[in-house]
């Protein structure tokens, strides 16, 4: 089975190097026309050219490929508005969306500047959805379309030092999760990549001896994936070193305390081994499950 692009618009967002880049390379060797976006700005997001792009996008096209450079800053409305109808004006269509721009601020929270915080969630966050609203629109009209999310271990798992980039990784899930549902019928589906690879952003946090092992080119084949006609809707792939992995939110079926004078929170501490038991835990796939869970397990109680 070959997954094929022909004919298909990706907007590939900080794209101008590192996994960004190869993403648009390979999207465009399988067909695709690709919007290399990047601001050119450095790790901290501060600065910008479009020099990156530009020679991404020459690259694409000496290999015979189509391409457009874009300078937009994801976290702007009036510029990703201006990059989405460049897009529409000059190819008609957007197929695909990766959202990969992003930087970093690194620092312990309580010596954190709010300013550091508040700049790592316009990027990772709002910038990824502010990029999703303007093309579900045109995804939903079409009725085809892919959103590629990038997440990461810090955000799902913790990283110390992390807490503005965390954030903005587990929100960039709460957004898939509920874009899954509402892009289903249309055939618009959404997913996250929680990549690990040595770029410019993580080359301080792993030994040099696991750098080529970590190289991002180890990454693409899961977002490709991700990015095609085959792929799922509302899945959390992590990826790196050459293995791919499936990460989702399980909740325990928990502990029945009835609704009297007992149920206390001493009973909650009491009973706390029994409530975070994962014997019987679920995957849920959406939040109105949880209530119907729980209605199953004070049914189960009373019986």
């Amino acid at each position: 089975m070959s997954l094929d692009f022909k004919d298909k618009v990706a907007i590939v967002t900080g794209s101008g190097n590192g996994i960004g880049k190869g993403y648009a390379l390979e999207l465009a060797k399988r067909g695709a026309k690709v919007v290399v976006n990047d601001l050119g700005g450095t790790v901290d997001g501060s600065g910008g050219s479009l020099s990156a792009a530009d020679a991404v996008v020459q690259e694409i096209e000496a290999a015979g490929g189509e391409a457009m450079a874009n300078g937009a800053n994801v976290a702007k409305q009036e510029d990703v508005k201006a990059m989405v109808e460049a897009t529409m004006e000059k190819w008609g269509r957007v197929d695909i969306l990766i959202n990969n721009a992003g930087i970093l601020r690194d620092k312990s929270f309580g010596k954190m500047e709010w300013s550091d915080f508040e700049a790592v969630i316009n990027v990772h966050l709002l910038g990824s959805a502010l990029c999703a609203h303007s093309v579900f629109p045109i995804m939903k009209e079409q009725e085809f379309g892919r959103i590629v999310m990038t997440s990461s271990s810090s955000g799902l798992f913790g990283n110390f030092g992390q807490t503005n980039y965390a954030a903005a990784k587990m929100g960039v899930v709460g957004l898939m999760n509920t874009l899954k549902l509402e892009g289903a019928k249309y055939n618009v589906h959404t997913n996250s990549i929680a990549p690990t690879a040595t770029t410019r952003m993580t080359e301080h946090l792993f030994p040099a001896e696991f750098a080529e092992k970590l190289d991002p080119k180890y990454i693409i084949p899961a977002v490709i994936f991700l990015a095609s006609e085959k792929a799922p809707n509302g899945e959390i792939l992590e990826a790196g070193g050459g293995v791919v992995a499936n990460t989702y939110v399980m909740e325990t079926m928990g502990k029945y305390f009835g609704t009297d004078e007992n149920f206390t929170a001493e009973a909650v501490a009491n009973h706390w081994a029994e409530i975070a038991d994962t014997t019987d835990a679920r995957r849920l796939t959406q939040g109105g499950e949880v209530a119907i869970k729980h209605l199953e397990k004070i049914q189960q109680s009373e019986n």
